[in-house]
């Protein structure tokens, strides 16, 4: 005879198994069926948008003027050079600090690595990432602003919140570079339905993937204690608060904001798109089949698109994605 429930399995197992320095393996089990993937999906998108990390987030090259400018003496251009410098993952050692200027200087013959750019103030993850070369007799003065953030910020933003001789730069805050989970059945006093949870997480060194995930979780847990409020004392209906939930605006982010290749931007400009979330409520096979997309153009797309937290495929919540075509289709109508 089945047993009659009055609540539901709570979860009692719970295991990381490193898989590398920066690769860590989590399961969680066992789960009534239908539970894993309740839970699963929103901690795996809250992993990829809302894991604090350190970018460069504006940058001024002693006689530079702007970005599409040259600097004398090194091999890199100005937009080549900030292309390079966005691959340098840097950490502020005082975590009490929530950004820091540095100034450097360089006189070359010299290979300039990010391990150049480690000092008192912060240090280089990943050191043997390439910045720039110096020619003989030349040198380059330039100052960085780093700070503390979450998800993607686009220059745009950035640039009214800095002084005017500073370059601002896109900010790639988010310190996970992957984040899946598998849903495998286990067996619970002879039933075969319960569910385990398998999470792969991997950082780019600025945190720790068992880290990552358990402030992924504090985040989930505040989140949900709105719903711990007396209803009836407040006025704010479900659609404001979804209007302005910060997963809304990374939908709405312009594609000419994404520093895409000339190539990639043309395709997709042709065709009409101009947000970022056009793109992601496409399938695989609709952004392939878009006019004139080649493989290149496609994979700087997709890797675009995981970098903000939506892969090629991805799930939206139901909410957002009407909210989503009803902003798109108001544009469109006002056009």
């Amino acid at each position: 005879m089945n047993m009659i429930k009055t609540e539901p399995y709570i979860p009692t197992e719970i295991k990381a198994d490193p898989v590398s320095a920066n690769r860590t393996k989590i399961s969680i089990y066992p789960f009534e069926s239908g539970y894993a993937i309740t839970l699963a999906h929103p901690i795996r998108r809250l992993l990829l948008s809302s894991s604090v990390g350190y970018a460069p987030t504006a940058l001024k090259i002693q006689g530079v003027l702007h970005e599409f400018d040259s600097i004398r003496g090194i091999v890199e251009d100005v937009s080549h050079f900030i292309s390079n410098l966005k691959n340098i993952r840097f950490l502020i050692k005082d975590k009490t600090l929530d950004s820091v200027q540095l100034q450097y200087d360089f006189k070359g013959p010299m290979v300039l690595n990010a391990n150049e750019l480690a000092n008192d103030v912060v240090e280089i993850v990943n050191p043997d990432a390439y910045l720039a070369t110096i020619n003989e007799n030349a040198d380059i003065s330039f100052s960085l602003i780093i700070q503390k953030g979450i998800g993607y910020v686009p220059s745009e933003h950035i640039r009214g919140k800095i002084a005017e001789d500073y370059i601002p730069l896109d900010a790639y805050f988010t310190p996970v570079k992957k984040a899946v989970y598998e849903i495998e059945n286990v067996l619970v006093e002879d039933n075969p339905n319960y569910e385990k949870i398998i999470f792969d997480i991997e950082t780019d060194g600025q945190i720790d993937p068992l880290t990552a995930f358990k402030e992924a979780v504090a985040i989930m847990h505040k989140q949900m204690s709105i719903f711990g409020i007396d209803l009836s004392a407040t006025s704010s209906s479900t659609k404001n608060i979804a209007e302005n939930s910060g997963e809304l605006k990374t939908l709405m982010i312009k594609i000419d904001t994404l520093n895409l290749s000339a190539r990639c931007f043309n395709c997709l400009d042709r065709s009409g798109l101009k947000y970022v979330g056009e793109l992601v409520i496409m399938s695989e096979n609709e952004l392939k089949n878009i006019k004139n997309m080649g493989k290149k153009s496609y994979d700087e797309i997709a890797d675009k698109l995981y970098e903000l937290g939506y892969p090629v495929g991805g799930e939206i919540a139901e909410d957002i994605l009407q909210l989503l075509n009803r902003k798109l289709a108001k544009i469109k109508n006002n056009q």
